[in-house]
């Protein structure tokens, strides 16, 4: 499968059907295209099995409910609706986006109970995320937005609102020759790149940012998991960006991202050691396991 992403043979799963690939479409005036009432998932399978599919499914309902946007299917039903989608496409090492949000109804300004919740899944081939980085180190800029308060919006919900800076900081990123970008957080502590949260080595042991303000990501959750089991320690902390000096290993995790090793944020360099080259490998051994 190549080409546009409006422009593909296939099918994808639109409220209970399948439809061909190219017929998915939704009105103009459709709710969440002026509003972001929208939470997603992005997961992937491999060897033909969804990876923490059922995580990911309780995931994408807390944030449905957080934006106030009643399911209008069950946990069950998702599930199944994944698993068929994936074996339509022919596809056992897949991309898997879920997509939830507010369509066209009677309402069209900020209020839209009155507009009904839609859900779509599609699936599609998509290798590593950051090409060539995933071998040698990506290369970070740092992000001129921060994450922001949780006062001011529901950031433990993965929501298409919040990911317009990340599209601004990662245009910004990639123009200036970069794979990614570092956000900081309202308070100005190490936060996590636009995709993906981020982890730290020294002196043999693993810090990593407090996720109190941004997604505790899942394959952050199983990271973690993976390092205490061999022994290693690890520090979820408030990082400052200063203490990037002192760090000797990074590397970054999430669905897309995987673990993907990072050489360099701003002017700081990390190299590519052996606790981060040990957690890759033992990472894509438990997906394909």
């Amino acid at each position: 499968m190549a080409g546009a992403y409006d422009d593909r043979d296939g099918v994808i799963w639109m409220d209970g059907e399948f439809v061909d690939w190219r017929e998915a479409k939704v009105h103009v005036l459709t709710h969440a295209l002026h509003y972001a009432s929208s939470v997603f998932e992005g997961e992937r399978a491999y060897n033909g099995k969804i990876f923490k599919s059922v995580e990911h499914n309780e995931r994408l309902f807390k944030s449905a409910e957080a934006l106030d946007m009643p399911m209008p299917i069950t946990l069950e039903e998702l599930e199944a609706a994944k698993q068929e989608t994936l074996k339509r496409s022919g596809l056992k090492d897949a991309y898997v986006r879920v997509v939830v949000w507010r369509g066209s109804g009677d309402d069209m300004g900020v209020a839209s109970a009155a507009n009904p919740v839609r859900v779509a899944i599609a699936v599609w081939p998509w290798g590593a995320y950051y090409g060539d980085a995933k071998m040698q180190g990506a290369k970070l800029d740092i992000a001129e937005w921060k994450r922001p308060s949780p006062e001011t919006i529901p950031v433990h919900a993965k929501a298409a609102g919040l990911y317009m800076i990340c599209t601004i900081s990662k245009h910004k990123a990639e123009a200036k020759g970069c794979s990614d970008a570092l956000f900081m957080d309202y308070r100005g502590y190490v936060a996590e790149a636009t995709g993906a949260n981020i982890f730290f080595v020294k002196d043999g042991e693993v810090h990593t940012p407090t996720p109190d303000c941004f997604l505790n990501g899942i394959t952050r959750q199983t990271v973690i998991g993976m390092l205490k089991e061999k022994g290693i320690t690890v520090i979820e902390r408030h990082i400052m960006p200063e203490e990037l000096a002192d760090f000797e290993q990074c590397w970054l995790t999430g669905t897309a991202a995987e673990v993907t090793p990072v050489g360099q944020i701003g002017d700081y360099t990390f190299e590519v050691g052996d606790i981060t080259r040990d957690i890759a490998q033992s990472y894509e051994a438990l997906v394909r396991a």
